[in-house]
């Protein structure tokens, strides 16, 4: 059985989580060969190990705060920012507190 995800044209709730938060799920939310977004959930506390991504990422934090580590360099993303990496950089997430982003991924495909 496949994953379904939303169709092009499909709307897309993707509000914060707030008093639910207990209830949020990291979900793919579009598939496709050229680009991924996807809905990362993570508790306070949480980090994610060194990795890279397919392709140029943004990261857009809809609820929470977190340390998006790059190399030496720490910075702090929190509600309502947005952040654009290249390809293939290595990067850390770090919940500050109970945090939900919006991870968009312009695939390379060779």
């Amino acid at each position: 059985m496949s994953i379904q995800h939303f169709a092009p044209g499909q709307v897309i709730d993707i509000s914060p989580y707030g008093a639910n938060f207990v209830k949020a799920a990291s979900e793919t939310l579009i598939r496709e060969s050229h680009i991924e977004v996807f809905r990362f959930v993570l508790t306070a506390g949480k980090t994610t190990p060194e990795h890279t991504a397919a392709g140029a990422i943004t990261i857009q934090c809809i609820e929470g705060e977190i340390e998006l580590g790059l190399g030496d360099e720490v910075r702090v993303l929190k509600a309502h920012n947005l952040v654009y990496l290249k390809a293939n950089e290595a990067h850390t997430v770090k919940a500050l507190t109970d945090t939900t982003l919006l991870i968009t991924i312009l695939l390379q495909r060779e």
